[in-house]
């Protein structure tokens, strides 16, 4: 006779997330067959292979009831047994759309830490009174027919004329090449251009700027120079050139010019010294890429405790990712300061469910097959875990695409989940530290903002230590809580604020889209 197998207890193999929940997310592999104590006191048996980042049923799900994470609904089940594996086989996407708030929404302030009581950094004060986690030169080009030259002047000018010991205040010199501004039609696609630019070209990291043209597509130095002087030029005088390529006789020229530019700017630049500033200067951005089934468990909600401590000290947090709120834009809904915040958050992920569907797309095909391979199995799985990157304060309000909001606070940003254009989006709204979560290593960084990587396991982390600066995968094995990993994020925000550099800066990421969210080419 063949011996029963042991028992093994849920925390050694699997997580419960909530106690609502019918599922538990498995932590390694099961090979179907083991048999699983669960909080309760059940034993369950596993009746297929589950891989890490997957669900088995804790519970009967009978027909046409829903499976539930994070105490949310997360599918519709078309028959699951108590210890089955969950997958498409046996589990609909269908959940409900929810969309009543109450009038009287009001949700309460956060808890803020008394005057003085905050964490500091070394930042950039500038004249307008933000402050800056890193003090560069950026090369803006208006347009793709610029790009090239404005990355040639920003190289040979950060290999030739600037080091850290001759400019040790400046951080260096920075190109944003990008591939939109001309065969395109006007309207919000040469808008959105035109205000991401200037934004970066406005933003507290950037201590000087040199803008380049081609000198006749749409979003040319004219159209730049009316677009600043309607919001009344760059927020303080920081040193700023213009450089046209056919004014300058061609790209030579146009770049010998830039590096003059540069080199002039630079002594100016240097100026610029850190001080010590209160942590409610801090404009975090936090995003995700690449995510598995820990995602949500792991490095999001470590994330979201920071974003925390980040607004508790009268700080920002910006959210974007508006597909990766679909199926859960309730719960941001619902924490909204007020029904009218809650309502614009409706009508946020409204407004991008019609303007996908105008392609011939539904939000409901944004998991890669990366994300379903790690147990994201669609996008309300999804959109629950990536919520928790805001943390628990309530939402403030929300704000366009690369648009910096009104106040302090927490608020969620319109844009795309595509990490190459939301990530800049962030930047442009803004944010003056990012850190990015992931379950299966992204490479992102960007040109003008440090972002921090944070894993959602231990394997990814030992795998890309080159590239992820932080680990929330302790909190998978069960040596570290969701606090003590928050708590060491926040630490690590200040440090790389203060002039540590991200992982990603040390390999030269720099990364910069524009989104073109009505663009069709001409």
């Amino acid at each position: 006779m063949s011996s029963m197998p042991s028992t093994i207890l849920l925390s050694a193999c699997a997580i419960i997330v909530d106690d609502r929940d019918n599922v538990a997310v498995v932590k390694s592999e099961l090979g179907g067959g083991e048999r699983v104590e669960i909080p309760d006191g059940r034993v369950i048996e596993i009746t297929g292979a589950v891989d890490r980042g997957h669900r088995f049923a804790i519970n009967q799900i009978p027909e046409g009831e829903f499976l539930r994470q994070y105490g949310q609904p997360i599918g519709t089940s078309l028959g699951i047994a108590v210890g089955d594996p969950v997958s498409p086989a046996n589990m609909s996407n269908d959940v409900p759309v929810v969309r009543e708030l109450p009038a009287d929404l009001s949700t309460p302030a956060p808890d803020y830490l008394p005057e003085g009581a905050s964490e500091t950094f070394a930042g950039f004060r500038r004249p307008d009174g933000r402050v800056g986690t890193r003090n560069l030169i950026l090369i803006v080009p208006t347009s793709m027919c610029s790009s090239t030259e404005a990355l040639q002047i920003a190289t040979l000018a950060e290999y030739t004329a600037w080091s850290q010991e001759q400019f040790p205040n400046v951080d260096g010199i920075v190109a944003i090449p990008h591939a939109r501004g001309c065969g395109c039609q006007d309207g919000s696609t040469v808008e959105i251009l035109l205000r991401t630019l200037a934004n970066y070209a406005d933003h507290p990291n950037v201590g000087g700027v040199v803008f380049i043209d081609l000198g006749c597509e749409k979003t040319n130095m004219q159209a730049m120079d009316r677009f600043l002087g309607r919001r009344g030029g760059l927020s303080w005088d920081k040193p700023s050139a213009w450089v046209g390529i056919q004014e300058a006789g061609g790209p030579p020229a146009a770049i010998e010019a830039g590096l003059g530019h540069v080199k002039a700017m630079l002594p100016r630049v240097n100026e610029a010294a850190r001080e010590d500033v209160p942590a409610s200067e801090l404009v975090l951005g936090v995003k995700c890429g690449s995510s598995d089934g820990f995602s949500g468990l792991s490095c999001n909600p470590s994330l979201g405790r920071a974003a925390d401590d980040v607004v508790r000290s009268g700080g920002s947090v910006l959210i974007t990712e508006v597909p990766e709120f679909c199926g859960a834009e309730h719960v941001f809904a619902q924490r909204a300061k007020n029904a009218s915040v809650g309502r614009a958050v409706y009508d946020m992920v409204d407004w991008y469910k019609e303007y996908a569907a105008k392609f011939g797309g539904v939000l409901g095909e944004n998991p890669s097959p990366g994300n379903m391979r790690g147990g994201l199995l669609n996008i309300t799985i999804k959109s629950l875990g990536a919520m928790a990157k805001a943390g628990t304060t309530r939402v403030e309000g929300v704000t366009g695409y690369s648009e910096p909001p009104e106040g302090k606070g927490l608020f969620l940003m319109q844009g795309p989940g595509y990490d190459q254009e939301s990530t800049p989006g962030l930047v442009g709204a803004g944010a003056t530290v990012v850190v990015f979560t992931t379950g299966n290593g992204t490479t992102i960084g960007n040109a003008i903002c440090p972002v921090i990587k944070l894993s959602s396991n231990t394997r990814t982390y030992d795998r890309m230590r080159s590239d992820i600066d932080l680990n929330a995968g302790q909190v998978i094995d069960g040596t570290e809580s969701i606090d003590e990993v928050g708590a060491r994020v926040y630490k690590h925000i200040l440090s790389v604020a203060g002039g540590e550099p991200a992982l990603a800066e040390v390999n030269k990421h720099r990364e910069f889209q524009v989104w073109a969210e009505r663009t069709v080419s001409l």
